[in-house]
């Protein structure tokens, strides 16, 4: 069964999703700090940084999995998308009011981390998708 269609992605999985991955993220990037794996000034642990990410993108592309069932590649495109659309907006926002880019990263870097983001929620939405079909076939 394909469920890879749009009429199958729903945009407010995708925001919650990437909320999900965002708190994940964010809480893994806290616990290296404290534990010291990364300093407070932000400069070094680029790859610590990605790892973190990695893990918490593909929490949420499995939550999503886990919740619809359907279309983990698309959602997983949707929330690499959402995190262009939080980016656009909080570069425009705080830094048209205060006159500074809030978070300037290059090109590159950027792409490969908006890939890296896509991928994840893909891996873990399908892994999660996969199993939600397996135990609704069983449950039946």
């Amino acid at each position: 069964m394909h469920t890879e269609h749009l009429n199958n992605v729903k945009p407010g999985r995708v925001a919650f999703g990437w909320f999900v991955s965002a708190a994940i993220t964010s809480l893994i990037v806290f616990a290296m700090l404290a534990v010291g794996l990364l300093s407070r000034d932000g400069t070094g642990g680029t790859a610590l940084g990605l790892l973190a990410t990695a893990v918490g993108f593909f929490a949420g592309g499995w939550y999503i999995g886990m919740r619809s069932g359907r279309a983990p590649i698309l959602h997983a495109v949707a929330i690499g998308l959402f995190s262009l659309l939080v980016w656009f907006l909080v570069n425009l926002i705080p830094g048209q009011a205060l006159d500074a880019e809030s978070w300037n990263v290059g090109a590159a870097y950027g792409a490969g981390l908006i890939l890296l983001q896509i991928v994840a929620a893909a891996i873990g939405g399908r892994i999660a998708s996969r199993d939600a079909r397996a135990g609704a076939v069983e449950a039946s």
